[in-house]
């Protein structure tokens, strides 16, 4: 493998919310360029501790490691017919081949998710399965990715040399669409599947992901690839115990018309357990889908597309988002 295929960004420029600096614009440029020939990069100085991750990956370690009646709490109403949510909660080990639990925006309250009475923004009763002190270092862990995620996303409008502050307009807390993931791989008796190109056994199949970035926490045991664009070329991505792993979506391609693409990459089947803690960076749901956005233009000449039914859209190959 080619060291340098995967590279390493320091952001801690830009996390100081300096985007004009030289250093700052060194750092864009290395985004910019890492988003266009690879779409995948990783990212030191990224302002989260070290002390955060360890608590969050010791959260969703609690969580897995606890009864299945404790864990089919949370579950979507398709597994569990006493709960109201369907698009997050947790997901049992036989829908796709690892165990899963997302979480969505934690500022969202009951009250607010009733009158909204939309698909995307529920309340799930989390205190039902996890500690209250755990709840905490959720939210803790949430609020950070997701300035992170806003961090990186300025630096894009940023490269179009817009104001960085029209992030607001696409993203907002209470209607953001971004989930908080945590990914269980069992001992896998079986792989999900072969894969047809280079016949290598899978643990989580071939895909690109729908929002804006992933910013994922990848633990030792390691697992993911990356598709080269110009070779086909499988790639391990390597754990780095600094670094976040981060990697464009369908919507920021569809946002730069197509300048940053999102990439394919898969996991490998490995019969020791593992876990990973990906975050999924999307918009607000009512936000309105438009090339002009990032590269102007006339916003009459396109048709309106609301972020949530682009991720409708996209969600329909994911077996466990079939209802």
């Amino acid at each position: 493998m080619k060291k340098n295929l995967i590279p390493i960004i320091n952001i801690s420029s830009i996390i100081k919310q300096d985007f004009n600096s030289k250093k700052s614009i060194e750092t864009i440029y290395k985004i910019k360029k890492a988003c266009i020939e690879v779409g995948f990069f990783q990212v030191v100085g990224h302002g989260i501790s070290k002390k955060d991750i360890n608590n969050i990956i010791k959260v969703g370690n609690n969580f897995f490691n606890s009864s299945n009646k404790n864990k089919m709490k949370l579950a979507p109403k398709k597994w569990n017919k006493y709960n109201k949510n369907v698009y997050r909660g947790y997901f049992p080990n036989d829908v796709n081949g690892k165990e899963g639990l997302d979480i969505g925006d934690l500022r969202v309250k009951k009250i607010f998710a009733k009158k909204l009475k939309n698909q995307f923004i529920e309340y799930i009763e989390l205190n039902k399965s996890i500690s209250k002190k755990s709840i905490k270092v959720l939210e803790n862990y949430f609020d950070n990715i997701f300035i992170l995620g806003e961090t990186l996303f300025k630096s894009i409008i940023k490269v179009y040399n817009k104001d960085v502050e029209n992030s607001k307009i696409a993203f907002s807390r209470l209607k953001t669409l971004s989930t908080l993931r945590f990914n269980c791989y069992p001992n896998q008796i079986k792989p999900v599947e072969i894969s047809k190109q280079d016949g290598v056994a899978l643990g989580c199949e071939t895909h690109v992901d729908s929002g804006i970035f992933t910013i994922l926490y990848q633990d030792k045991k390691g697992g993911l690839q990356v598709q080269n664009r110009k070779n086909k070329k499988w790639y391990d991505v390597p754990f780095n115990k600094n670094a976040l792993i981060v990697n464009t979506g369908l919507a920021l391609e569809y946002l730069s018309k197509g300048k940053f693409k999102a990439t394919n990459h898969r996991v490998l089947w490995n019969k020791t357990k593992r876990m990973s803690i990906p975050f999924f960076f999307e918009p607000s749901y009512d936000f309105k889908m438009s090339h002009y956005f990032l590269n102007g233009g006339s916003k009459n000449k396109e048709k309106p597309l609301f972020f949530q039914n682009f991720l409708k859209n996209s969600l329909k190959k994911f077996i466990e988002y079939q209802r």
